[in-house]
């Protein structure tokens, strides 16, 4: 685990509702060096495979997805919540650790056979990074895998995303 990191991260209890225990990056995000050396940490593994785009979905993964894109000299395309999106969508509905939610993405945001990164801040029951990740194989794209700063490890989100190569930083 990275020491430095995770001392930037608090815990907030029952949020967003009761029972859950929110990881709160936002200590990170305020520290310019642990900020830089987690998107470092997180581009690090792709840059020999080149992606074309890293895909975030709303809202975190547009924070750390923009910035590994930029380190890893690539564009960025943000997955994002339904009515969001000004142009001809593609959607997909999933479930969350605490409900249902759906996913969407321009229809022409990603051409066939590009090589495509899922950038996220949390990976925990994988519904959202499942969801993302269906959104690039039917716009034909090719998922290299996933990284994430922190995953929670009892949720058991990367066996849902199995056989997918997914990075996490941080445990929990």
């Amino acid at each position: 685990m990275h020491e430095s990191l995770t001392r930037l991260i608090r815990d907030v209890e029952d949020f967003p509702k009761p029972g859950i225990v929110f990881k709160d990056i936002t200590p990170l995000l305020g520290d310019p060096a642990g900020l830089s050396l987690a998107v470092e940490l997180m581009a690090n593994p792709w840059r020999d495979h080149r992606p074309d785009l890293v895909i975030g979905a709303e809202s975190r993964g547009f924070i750390f997805g923009t910035a590994v894109a930029q380190s890893l000299s690539c564009g960025f395309v943000p997955v994002r919540k339904p009515g969001k999106l000004p142009s001809k969508t593609r959607s997909v509905k999933y479930e969350l650790e605490y409900g249902t939610d759906e996913l969407q993405i321009h229809a022409d945001a990603i051409r066939p056979g590009q090589k495509i990164l899922l950038v996220d801040d949390l990976l925990a029951t994988g519904g959202t990074a499942k969801a993302a990740c269906e959104l690039v194989d039917a716009l034909g794209g090719e998922l290299l895998g996933i990284t994430v700063l922190i995953e929670l490890v009892e949720l058991k989100g990367r066996d849902l995303l199995a056989p997918t190569t997914v990075q996490s930083l941080i445990e929990y």
